[in-house]
């Protein structure tokens, strides 16, 4: 219970962060068929219920090949993308037309033991796509496959202005009277950018963005977005599961004006809750922010240094700092922030002409074994090169083998230079280690 209201505590700042914004949400068609759908769209409840402005566009992929299969109609594609003659666009109308529904009618529950209970959400369709034919590609006639031509925001955002919700499907509707059939990502994407949403959140099969390891690639910035899209091959898996097109889609909305995009998996229950309401975040979040940045410490920073550093102290492990004493060696500190809070520290003293000394390093419990810590070293080292040392040396009690591992060796207490003989403190019994740089 206490961790439960310790994270509700937290989450304060974005609920504040999130209000009166506007979201478009990616929900596929595998995201539909889930087991996992009704507690999505419990999460989105919870977030209109917070203010949250709330753009939803469902795809219908895996249900128009069943119907089209059904109807033994031809399942045909070319580069990704399905080839809708007029006999599909008939199947295609019926299936979307239908999930339309079953989305406004999950949207509309409201029983006294459900967690929809007295949400009372509106969920607002209609004709806000502007289409145009895709035309013939590679010799490829897509006949009534289209693109997005024209996102009517102004409607969309008069909708959400009555404090509804606006549904989207992956149709669209020419000038003449024509449908479409449409690419559910590129609708998302191109109504996050004609809304310039704050967010665009894009549901698939997996947790975020993998590497080449099969590593979670937590943060991206559109370049290197980029390069993990360059080198996704036909044959790997995030081609095959739908990945390579969610996380096209938000290199473009990243591009132009969406400041933030999230993929997170629609399999794993409090995904979207656990993304947009915790600093760690669940899947991959794609943004032009510097949302962790290195930076040198200033004045602002000695609340959350001190705070940062109290269970360090309390446990013997660091010398303990008084706030007077932090702010007037506050130029020698650096400091690791993520939106907003500051989860590591350390400085770097000179001693004398080559030497200086790397001291009071502090990292949140929460963000330990990250290499954070070793991204704070190489920083401090730059740093003393840049002040023109050779040298830097360390006293700890406690995490000697750390520095070992790190190029340091043993440094006999004679050696240390005098300024700093003149101050050890023999109670404390501190090893010393020095590294040449």
């Amino acid at each position: 219970m206490s961790q439960y209201i310790e994270w509700f505590r937290h989450s304060s700042s974005y609920i504040n962060a999130h209000r009166k914004k506007v979201f478009v949400v990616l929900l596929t068609g595998e995201t539909i068929a889930h087991e996992n759908f009704s507690s999505i769209v419990h999460d989105i409840t919870l977030l209109h219920s917070l203010g949250v402005k709330l753009v939803l566009v469902h795809g219908a992929r895996p249900q128009i090949n069943t119907a089209l299969d059904g109807a033994t109609l031809e399942l045909r594609y070319h580069k990704g993308l399905r080839v809708t003659d007029p006999d599909s666009l008939q199947v295609i109308k019926q299936v979307v037309g239908s999930m339309s529904i079953d989305i406004e009618a999950q949207f509309s529950m409201g029983l006294a033991n459900s967690p929809m209970h007295g949400a009372d959400i509106k969920v607002s369709r209609g004709n806000f796509i502007t289409a145009r034919p895709l035309g013939i590609i590679d010799g490829v006639d897509f006949s009534l496959t289209g693109v997005v031509r024209k996102v009517n925001a102004a409607a969309i955002q008069q909708q959400l202005d009555n404090n509804s919700m606006v549904l989207v499907s992956n149709l669209g509707y020419s000038p003449t009277g024509e449908v479409f059939n449409l690419s559910a990502e590129e609708v998302a994407t191109e109504v996050a950018i004609a809304m310039k949403a704050d967010k665009l959140v894009l549901f698939g099969p997996q947790r975020g963005v993998m590497d080449a390891a099969g590593n979670l690639l937590s943060t991206l910035s559109p370049t290197a977005a980029e390069q993990v899209l360059g080198n996704i091959s036909d044959d790997d898996e995030q081609a095959r599961n739908g990945v390579r097109e969610t996380l096209a889609a938000a290199i473009k909305a990243s591009s132009k004006t969406v400041h933030r995009c999230h993929l997170i998996n629609f399999a794993d229950n409090g995904a979207l809750i656990e993304e947009l309401f915790t600093r760690n975040g669940n899947g991959t979040l794609i943004s032009r922010d510097h949302f962790e940045l290195l930076r040198q410490a200033t004045i602002e920073d000695v609340g959350g240094i001190l705070e940062l550093i109290a269970p360090l102290e309390a446990a013997g492990i660091l010398v303990h700092r008084s706030r007077e004493l932090l702010e007037s060696e506050i130029d020698y500190f650096k400091v690791i922030e993520l939106e907003g809070m500051i989860i590591a520290c350390a400085a770097i003293y000179p001693l004398d002409e080559e030497s200086g000394e790397i001291a009071c390093i502090a990292i949140h419990r929460d963000y330990q074994e990250s290499g954070r810590g070793d991204h704070l070293l190489r920083a401090l080292e730059r740093e003393a090169r840049r002040m023109g040392l050779s040298k830097v040396i360390v006293l700890t009690t406690q995490t000697a083998h750390w520095f070992l591992e790190r190029g340091f060796e043993p440094l006999p207490i004679s050696e240390l230079p005098i300024k700093k003989q003149e101050m050890y403190n023999y109670q404390r019994n501190s090893r010393a280690f020095r590294k040449t740089l």
